[in-house]
């Protein structure tokens, strides 16, 4: 007989009704339990299985009857398909985690399976799969991807630089995880949009384990039957397995994993060359040098242009492990503990606008995380849990071309660069760079937590705070980009325009938040609950070790290094977010449920509003070369006299808010299948733009020069001044009909951003 997936020993816990019947259990791991009833003067009632899952309200009426205490009557019962709580969400569990088929394995496709998902754009800001690791955001209710808040058994998942998901647990190490589109509780804090929490696998009192291996090959695959072309390679081996059990019985249980991933991949190639006679023409003896670079033409196609048609390697190495320790103290305190490291290695040769095969970058990471949980029933009607995690990514890029620009005829003077500068040709081909490269960094995010439940009468109460800390830990250097209008430009070395950034771009950037709930869900009536919530933010504003922030002050036209402790920006420190949602229960049997909640989240800036104010002068030079620019002396004529291209962050930026509103109606149509309908709106503010606030105006540039009062390079001609800001706005609505059975799911929307 298959273990029971949810099955969950030496959890036991005992509460006491109120004088009107109600009882509440909070803060349960994810499992079966049995429930026993028991009242002087009546019989006994035992319901022998009950799943619990997580984020899931389950509500559970008993009807005692009037007997012997040796008569014990056995409740058969299944948990309802309805969920009687304000959340919208759905639960993905683990059977259906190891039973559909995944090409790549990977935890976020199965996202699609929940109501108001939708296929993310493969070109997407944080949607774009990574190669051999799946997409890192998600679409769903309508909120944009670098929204979503990521949890592993409630410890945030998220990388503040581009608000990711730092990495997806293996497969076999997930008990289930659920999304939740909106309405969230006041417990939920840190994102605007939808709510995705991961539960991990525990051990129990049966050894097992299990491997596994699966495969891909070209060989498989059917052939274009719309090119002649041979098909690119392409081989994937993904390989591990588990074992689980306890190390002491009814007490201690482990649970590990490992999974390994590798990945031969030829990327299509069909570029434009240079053609015999363009080669021919070329009087730059840079370009010359750099021509040597380009592969010749394969074939020439109905236009009489040359291309190059073949394949650019693209490998992928990836190795994940995972494990999982729970240990009961007594039958009242529980400590869960969770552990992942991920390494992976990958070159991409066309990522970051290559189309010349031979440049691009190589990638390799090394992906942490860790999560303690402690438990502890303080009595019938108290419960406490306390948070600890740590999440970490290690990332380094370097350029897969280092090629030295003297070798070219290239005067760098005296710019520290491993590779050569990106030419650009517009219509043509890409090579070189790719800029912003090599590159390293270090983002390190820790939590702790601590909430309190408590019952009192027909009230379940919710309190707690949390405090985070995240740090960003980064160097860059630049080649430089070289863009150029044509072939004919290219070919007599003469770009339309250079942009560089001098220096390394050092930065240690530490960002604190901490935030505070309160909420109460009461039972008015057996069949109308409410449900009330305030939430406290406070995102703190960053700050950088070495003080290298520097920011453009637009009324004196100079540029300020933050220092003496001031703030980069307003502190956010007034974000007040009430919570309130109503379930009623209209047929009074649990059958028809309707729903309607309203909240108001906020967003925690990204650590990348600030990131790139320590390339500004004197930390770094970014500069912006127009006009007619010689290749051969372009990195020269650039820090010469060069515009000055700046980047600042308006000092009263926001964190985004929005509102967020549902009705719905829920019924259930056969045992265990439901059908619901429903609307969902929100409407978003202080949402982050960037715009150049140096656009000329009548041929005129508002700031053309750094002040002559100003500290830093006074009287250098400024180009673009890019701004961070907290001015955009967007709306969206969305109906939405499913079936909790079939998964089968009907979607209207509208909606801007």
């Amino acid at each position: 007989m298959a273990e029971d997936p949810y099955k969950v020993l030496g959890v036991q816990r005992s509460a006491t009704s109120v004088a009107t019947g109600e009882y509440q259990f909070t803060f349960l791991p994810v499992g079966v339990y049995r429930v026993e009833i028991r009242a002087a003067g009546f019989r006994p009632e035992v319901l022998p299985r009950l799943v619990v899952e997580v984020g899931r309200t389950i509500v559970q009426d008993f009807q005692m009857r009037v007997g012997d205490l040796t008569e014990t009557i056995e409740v058969i019962s299944e948990v309802p398909p309805i969920e009687r709580s304000i959340t919208l969400g759905q639960i993905i569990d683990q059977r259906t985690l190891q039973d559909i088929p995944l090409n790549g394995r990977q935890l976020l496709q199965l996202a699609l399976l929940v109501p108001g998902s939708i296929t993310p754009p493969q070109n997407g800001f944080l949607t774009t799969p990574s190669r051999a690791q799946g997409s890192q955001g998600l679409n769903t209710a309508g909120n944009r991807e670098d929204t979503a808040n990521f949890q592993v058994n409630g410890v945030t998942l998220n990388d503040l630089i581009n608000n990711i998901l730092v990495f997806q647990p293996p497969l076999d190490a997930v008990q289930e995880f659920r999304i939740d589109n909106g309405s969230v509780s006041a417990e939920e804090g840190r994102n605007g949009g939808a709510s995705l929490n991961i539960v991990t696998r525990s051990g129990t009192n049966q050894f097992h384990g299990g491997v596994s291996a699966y495969f891909r090959d070209q060989a498989l695959d059917a052939r274009n039957l719309f090119t002649s072309t041979t098909e690119p390679r392409f081989e994937r081996q993904q390989f591990g397995g588990y074992g689980a059990g306890p190390l002491a019985r009814n007490r201690t249980f482990f649970f590990v994993t490992f999974e390994g991933l590798r990945q031969q991949q030829g990327l299509p190639v069909n570029t434009v060359v240079l053609s015999d006679a363009q080669r021919a023409a070329i009087t730059d003896p840079v370009i010359r040098n750099v021509s040597a670079l380009i592969p010749r033409p394969t074939t020439v196609d109905e236009r009489g242009v040359a291309r190059y048609v073949g394949a650019a390697d693209a490998p992928v190495e990836t190795d994940r492990f995972a494990a999982d320790l729970a240990h009961n103290f007594s039958a009242a305190d529980r400590l869960h503990t969770f552990y992942a490291l991920q390494r992976d290695w990958r070159r991409e040769p066309q990522e970051l606008g290559n189309t010349i095969p031979g440049f691009g970058d190589v990638r390799s990471g090394r992906r942490q995380l860790l999560t303690l949980e402690y438990t502890r029933a303080a009595g019938p009607q108290w419960v406490n849990q306390a948070r600890a995690g740590f999440s970490r990514i290690a990332f380094d890029a370097q350029q897969n071309g280092a090629l030295k620009p003297a070798d070219y005829g290239l005067d760098t003077g005296g710019h520290a660069t491993l590779g050569l500068p990106t030419f650009n040709v517009a219509g043509a081909f890409n090579l070189g760079g790719p800029p912003n490269l090599p590159q390293a960094r270090t983002d390190t995010t820790v939590l702790v937590s601590d909430d309190v439940s408590v019952t009192a009468g027909r009230h379940a109460l919710k309190f707690g705070a949390e405090y985070r800390r995240f740090t960003y830990n980064a160097w860059f250097l630049d080649s430089g980009t070289l863009n150029f209008p044509s072939v004919a430009a290219f070919s007599s070395g003469t770009a339309n325009s250079f942009s560089l950034i001098l220096g390394d771009r050092a930065a240690y950037i530490t960002q604190d938040a901490f935030g505070a709930f309160f909420q109460d869900s009461v039972r008015v009536a057996p069949s109308l609950t409410l449900d009330l919530g305030l939430r406290y933010e406070w995102n703190i504003t960053p700050s950088e070790r070495d003080e290298r922030f520097v920011v453009f002050d637009a009324p004196t036209a100079s540029l300020r290094r933050v220092s003496d402790g001031a703030d980069v920006y307003r502190q956010n420190d007034d974000n007040i977010e009430p919570r309130i949602g109503v379930a009623w229960d209209a047929s009074r049997n649990g059958r028809t449920l309707v729903r309607a909640a309203y909240a108001v989240t906020v967003e925690q800036p990204l650590v990348n509003a600030v990131a790139n104010l320590t390339a500004n002068p004197p930390m770094g030079t970014p500069l912006t070369l127009t006009g007619s620019v010689p290749v051969a002396t372009a990195f020269a004529l650039a820090a010469g006299g060069g515009g000055l291209s700046p980047i600042t962050v308006d000092p009263a930026y926001r964190n985004a808010i929005t509102y967020r509103w549902n009705v719905n109606l829920q019924r259930e149509v056969a045992r265990g299948t439901s059908v619901m309908i429903g609307y969902v709106g929100a409407r978003a503010g202080q949402l982050r733009l960037t715009r150049n606030i140096n656009q000329p105006v009548s041929g005129t540039r508002p700031y053309p020069r750094v002040s002559l009062q100003s500290s830093i390079l006074p009287g250098t001609p400024l180009s673009n001044i890019t701004q961070v800001e907290s001015s955009g706005e967007s709306c969206s609505s969305r109906a939405a009909a499913s079936s909790a059975a079939t998964a089968v799911k009907l979607e209207i929307g509208v909606g801007n951003t």
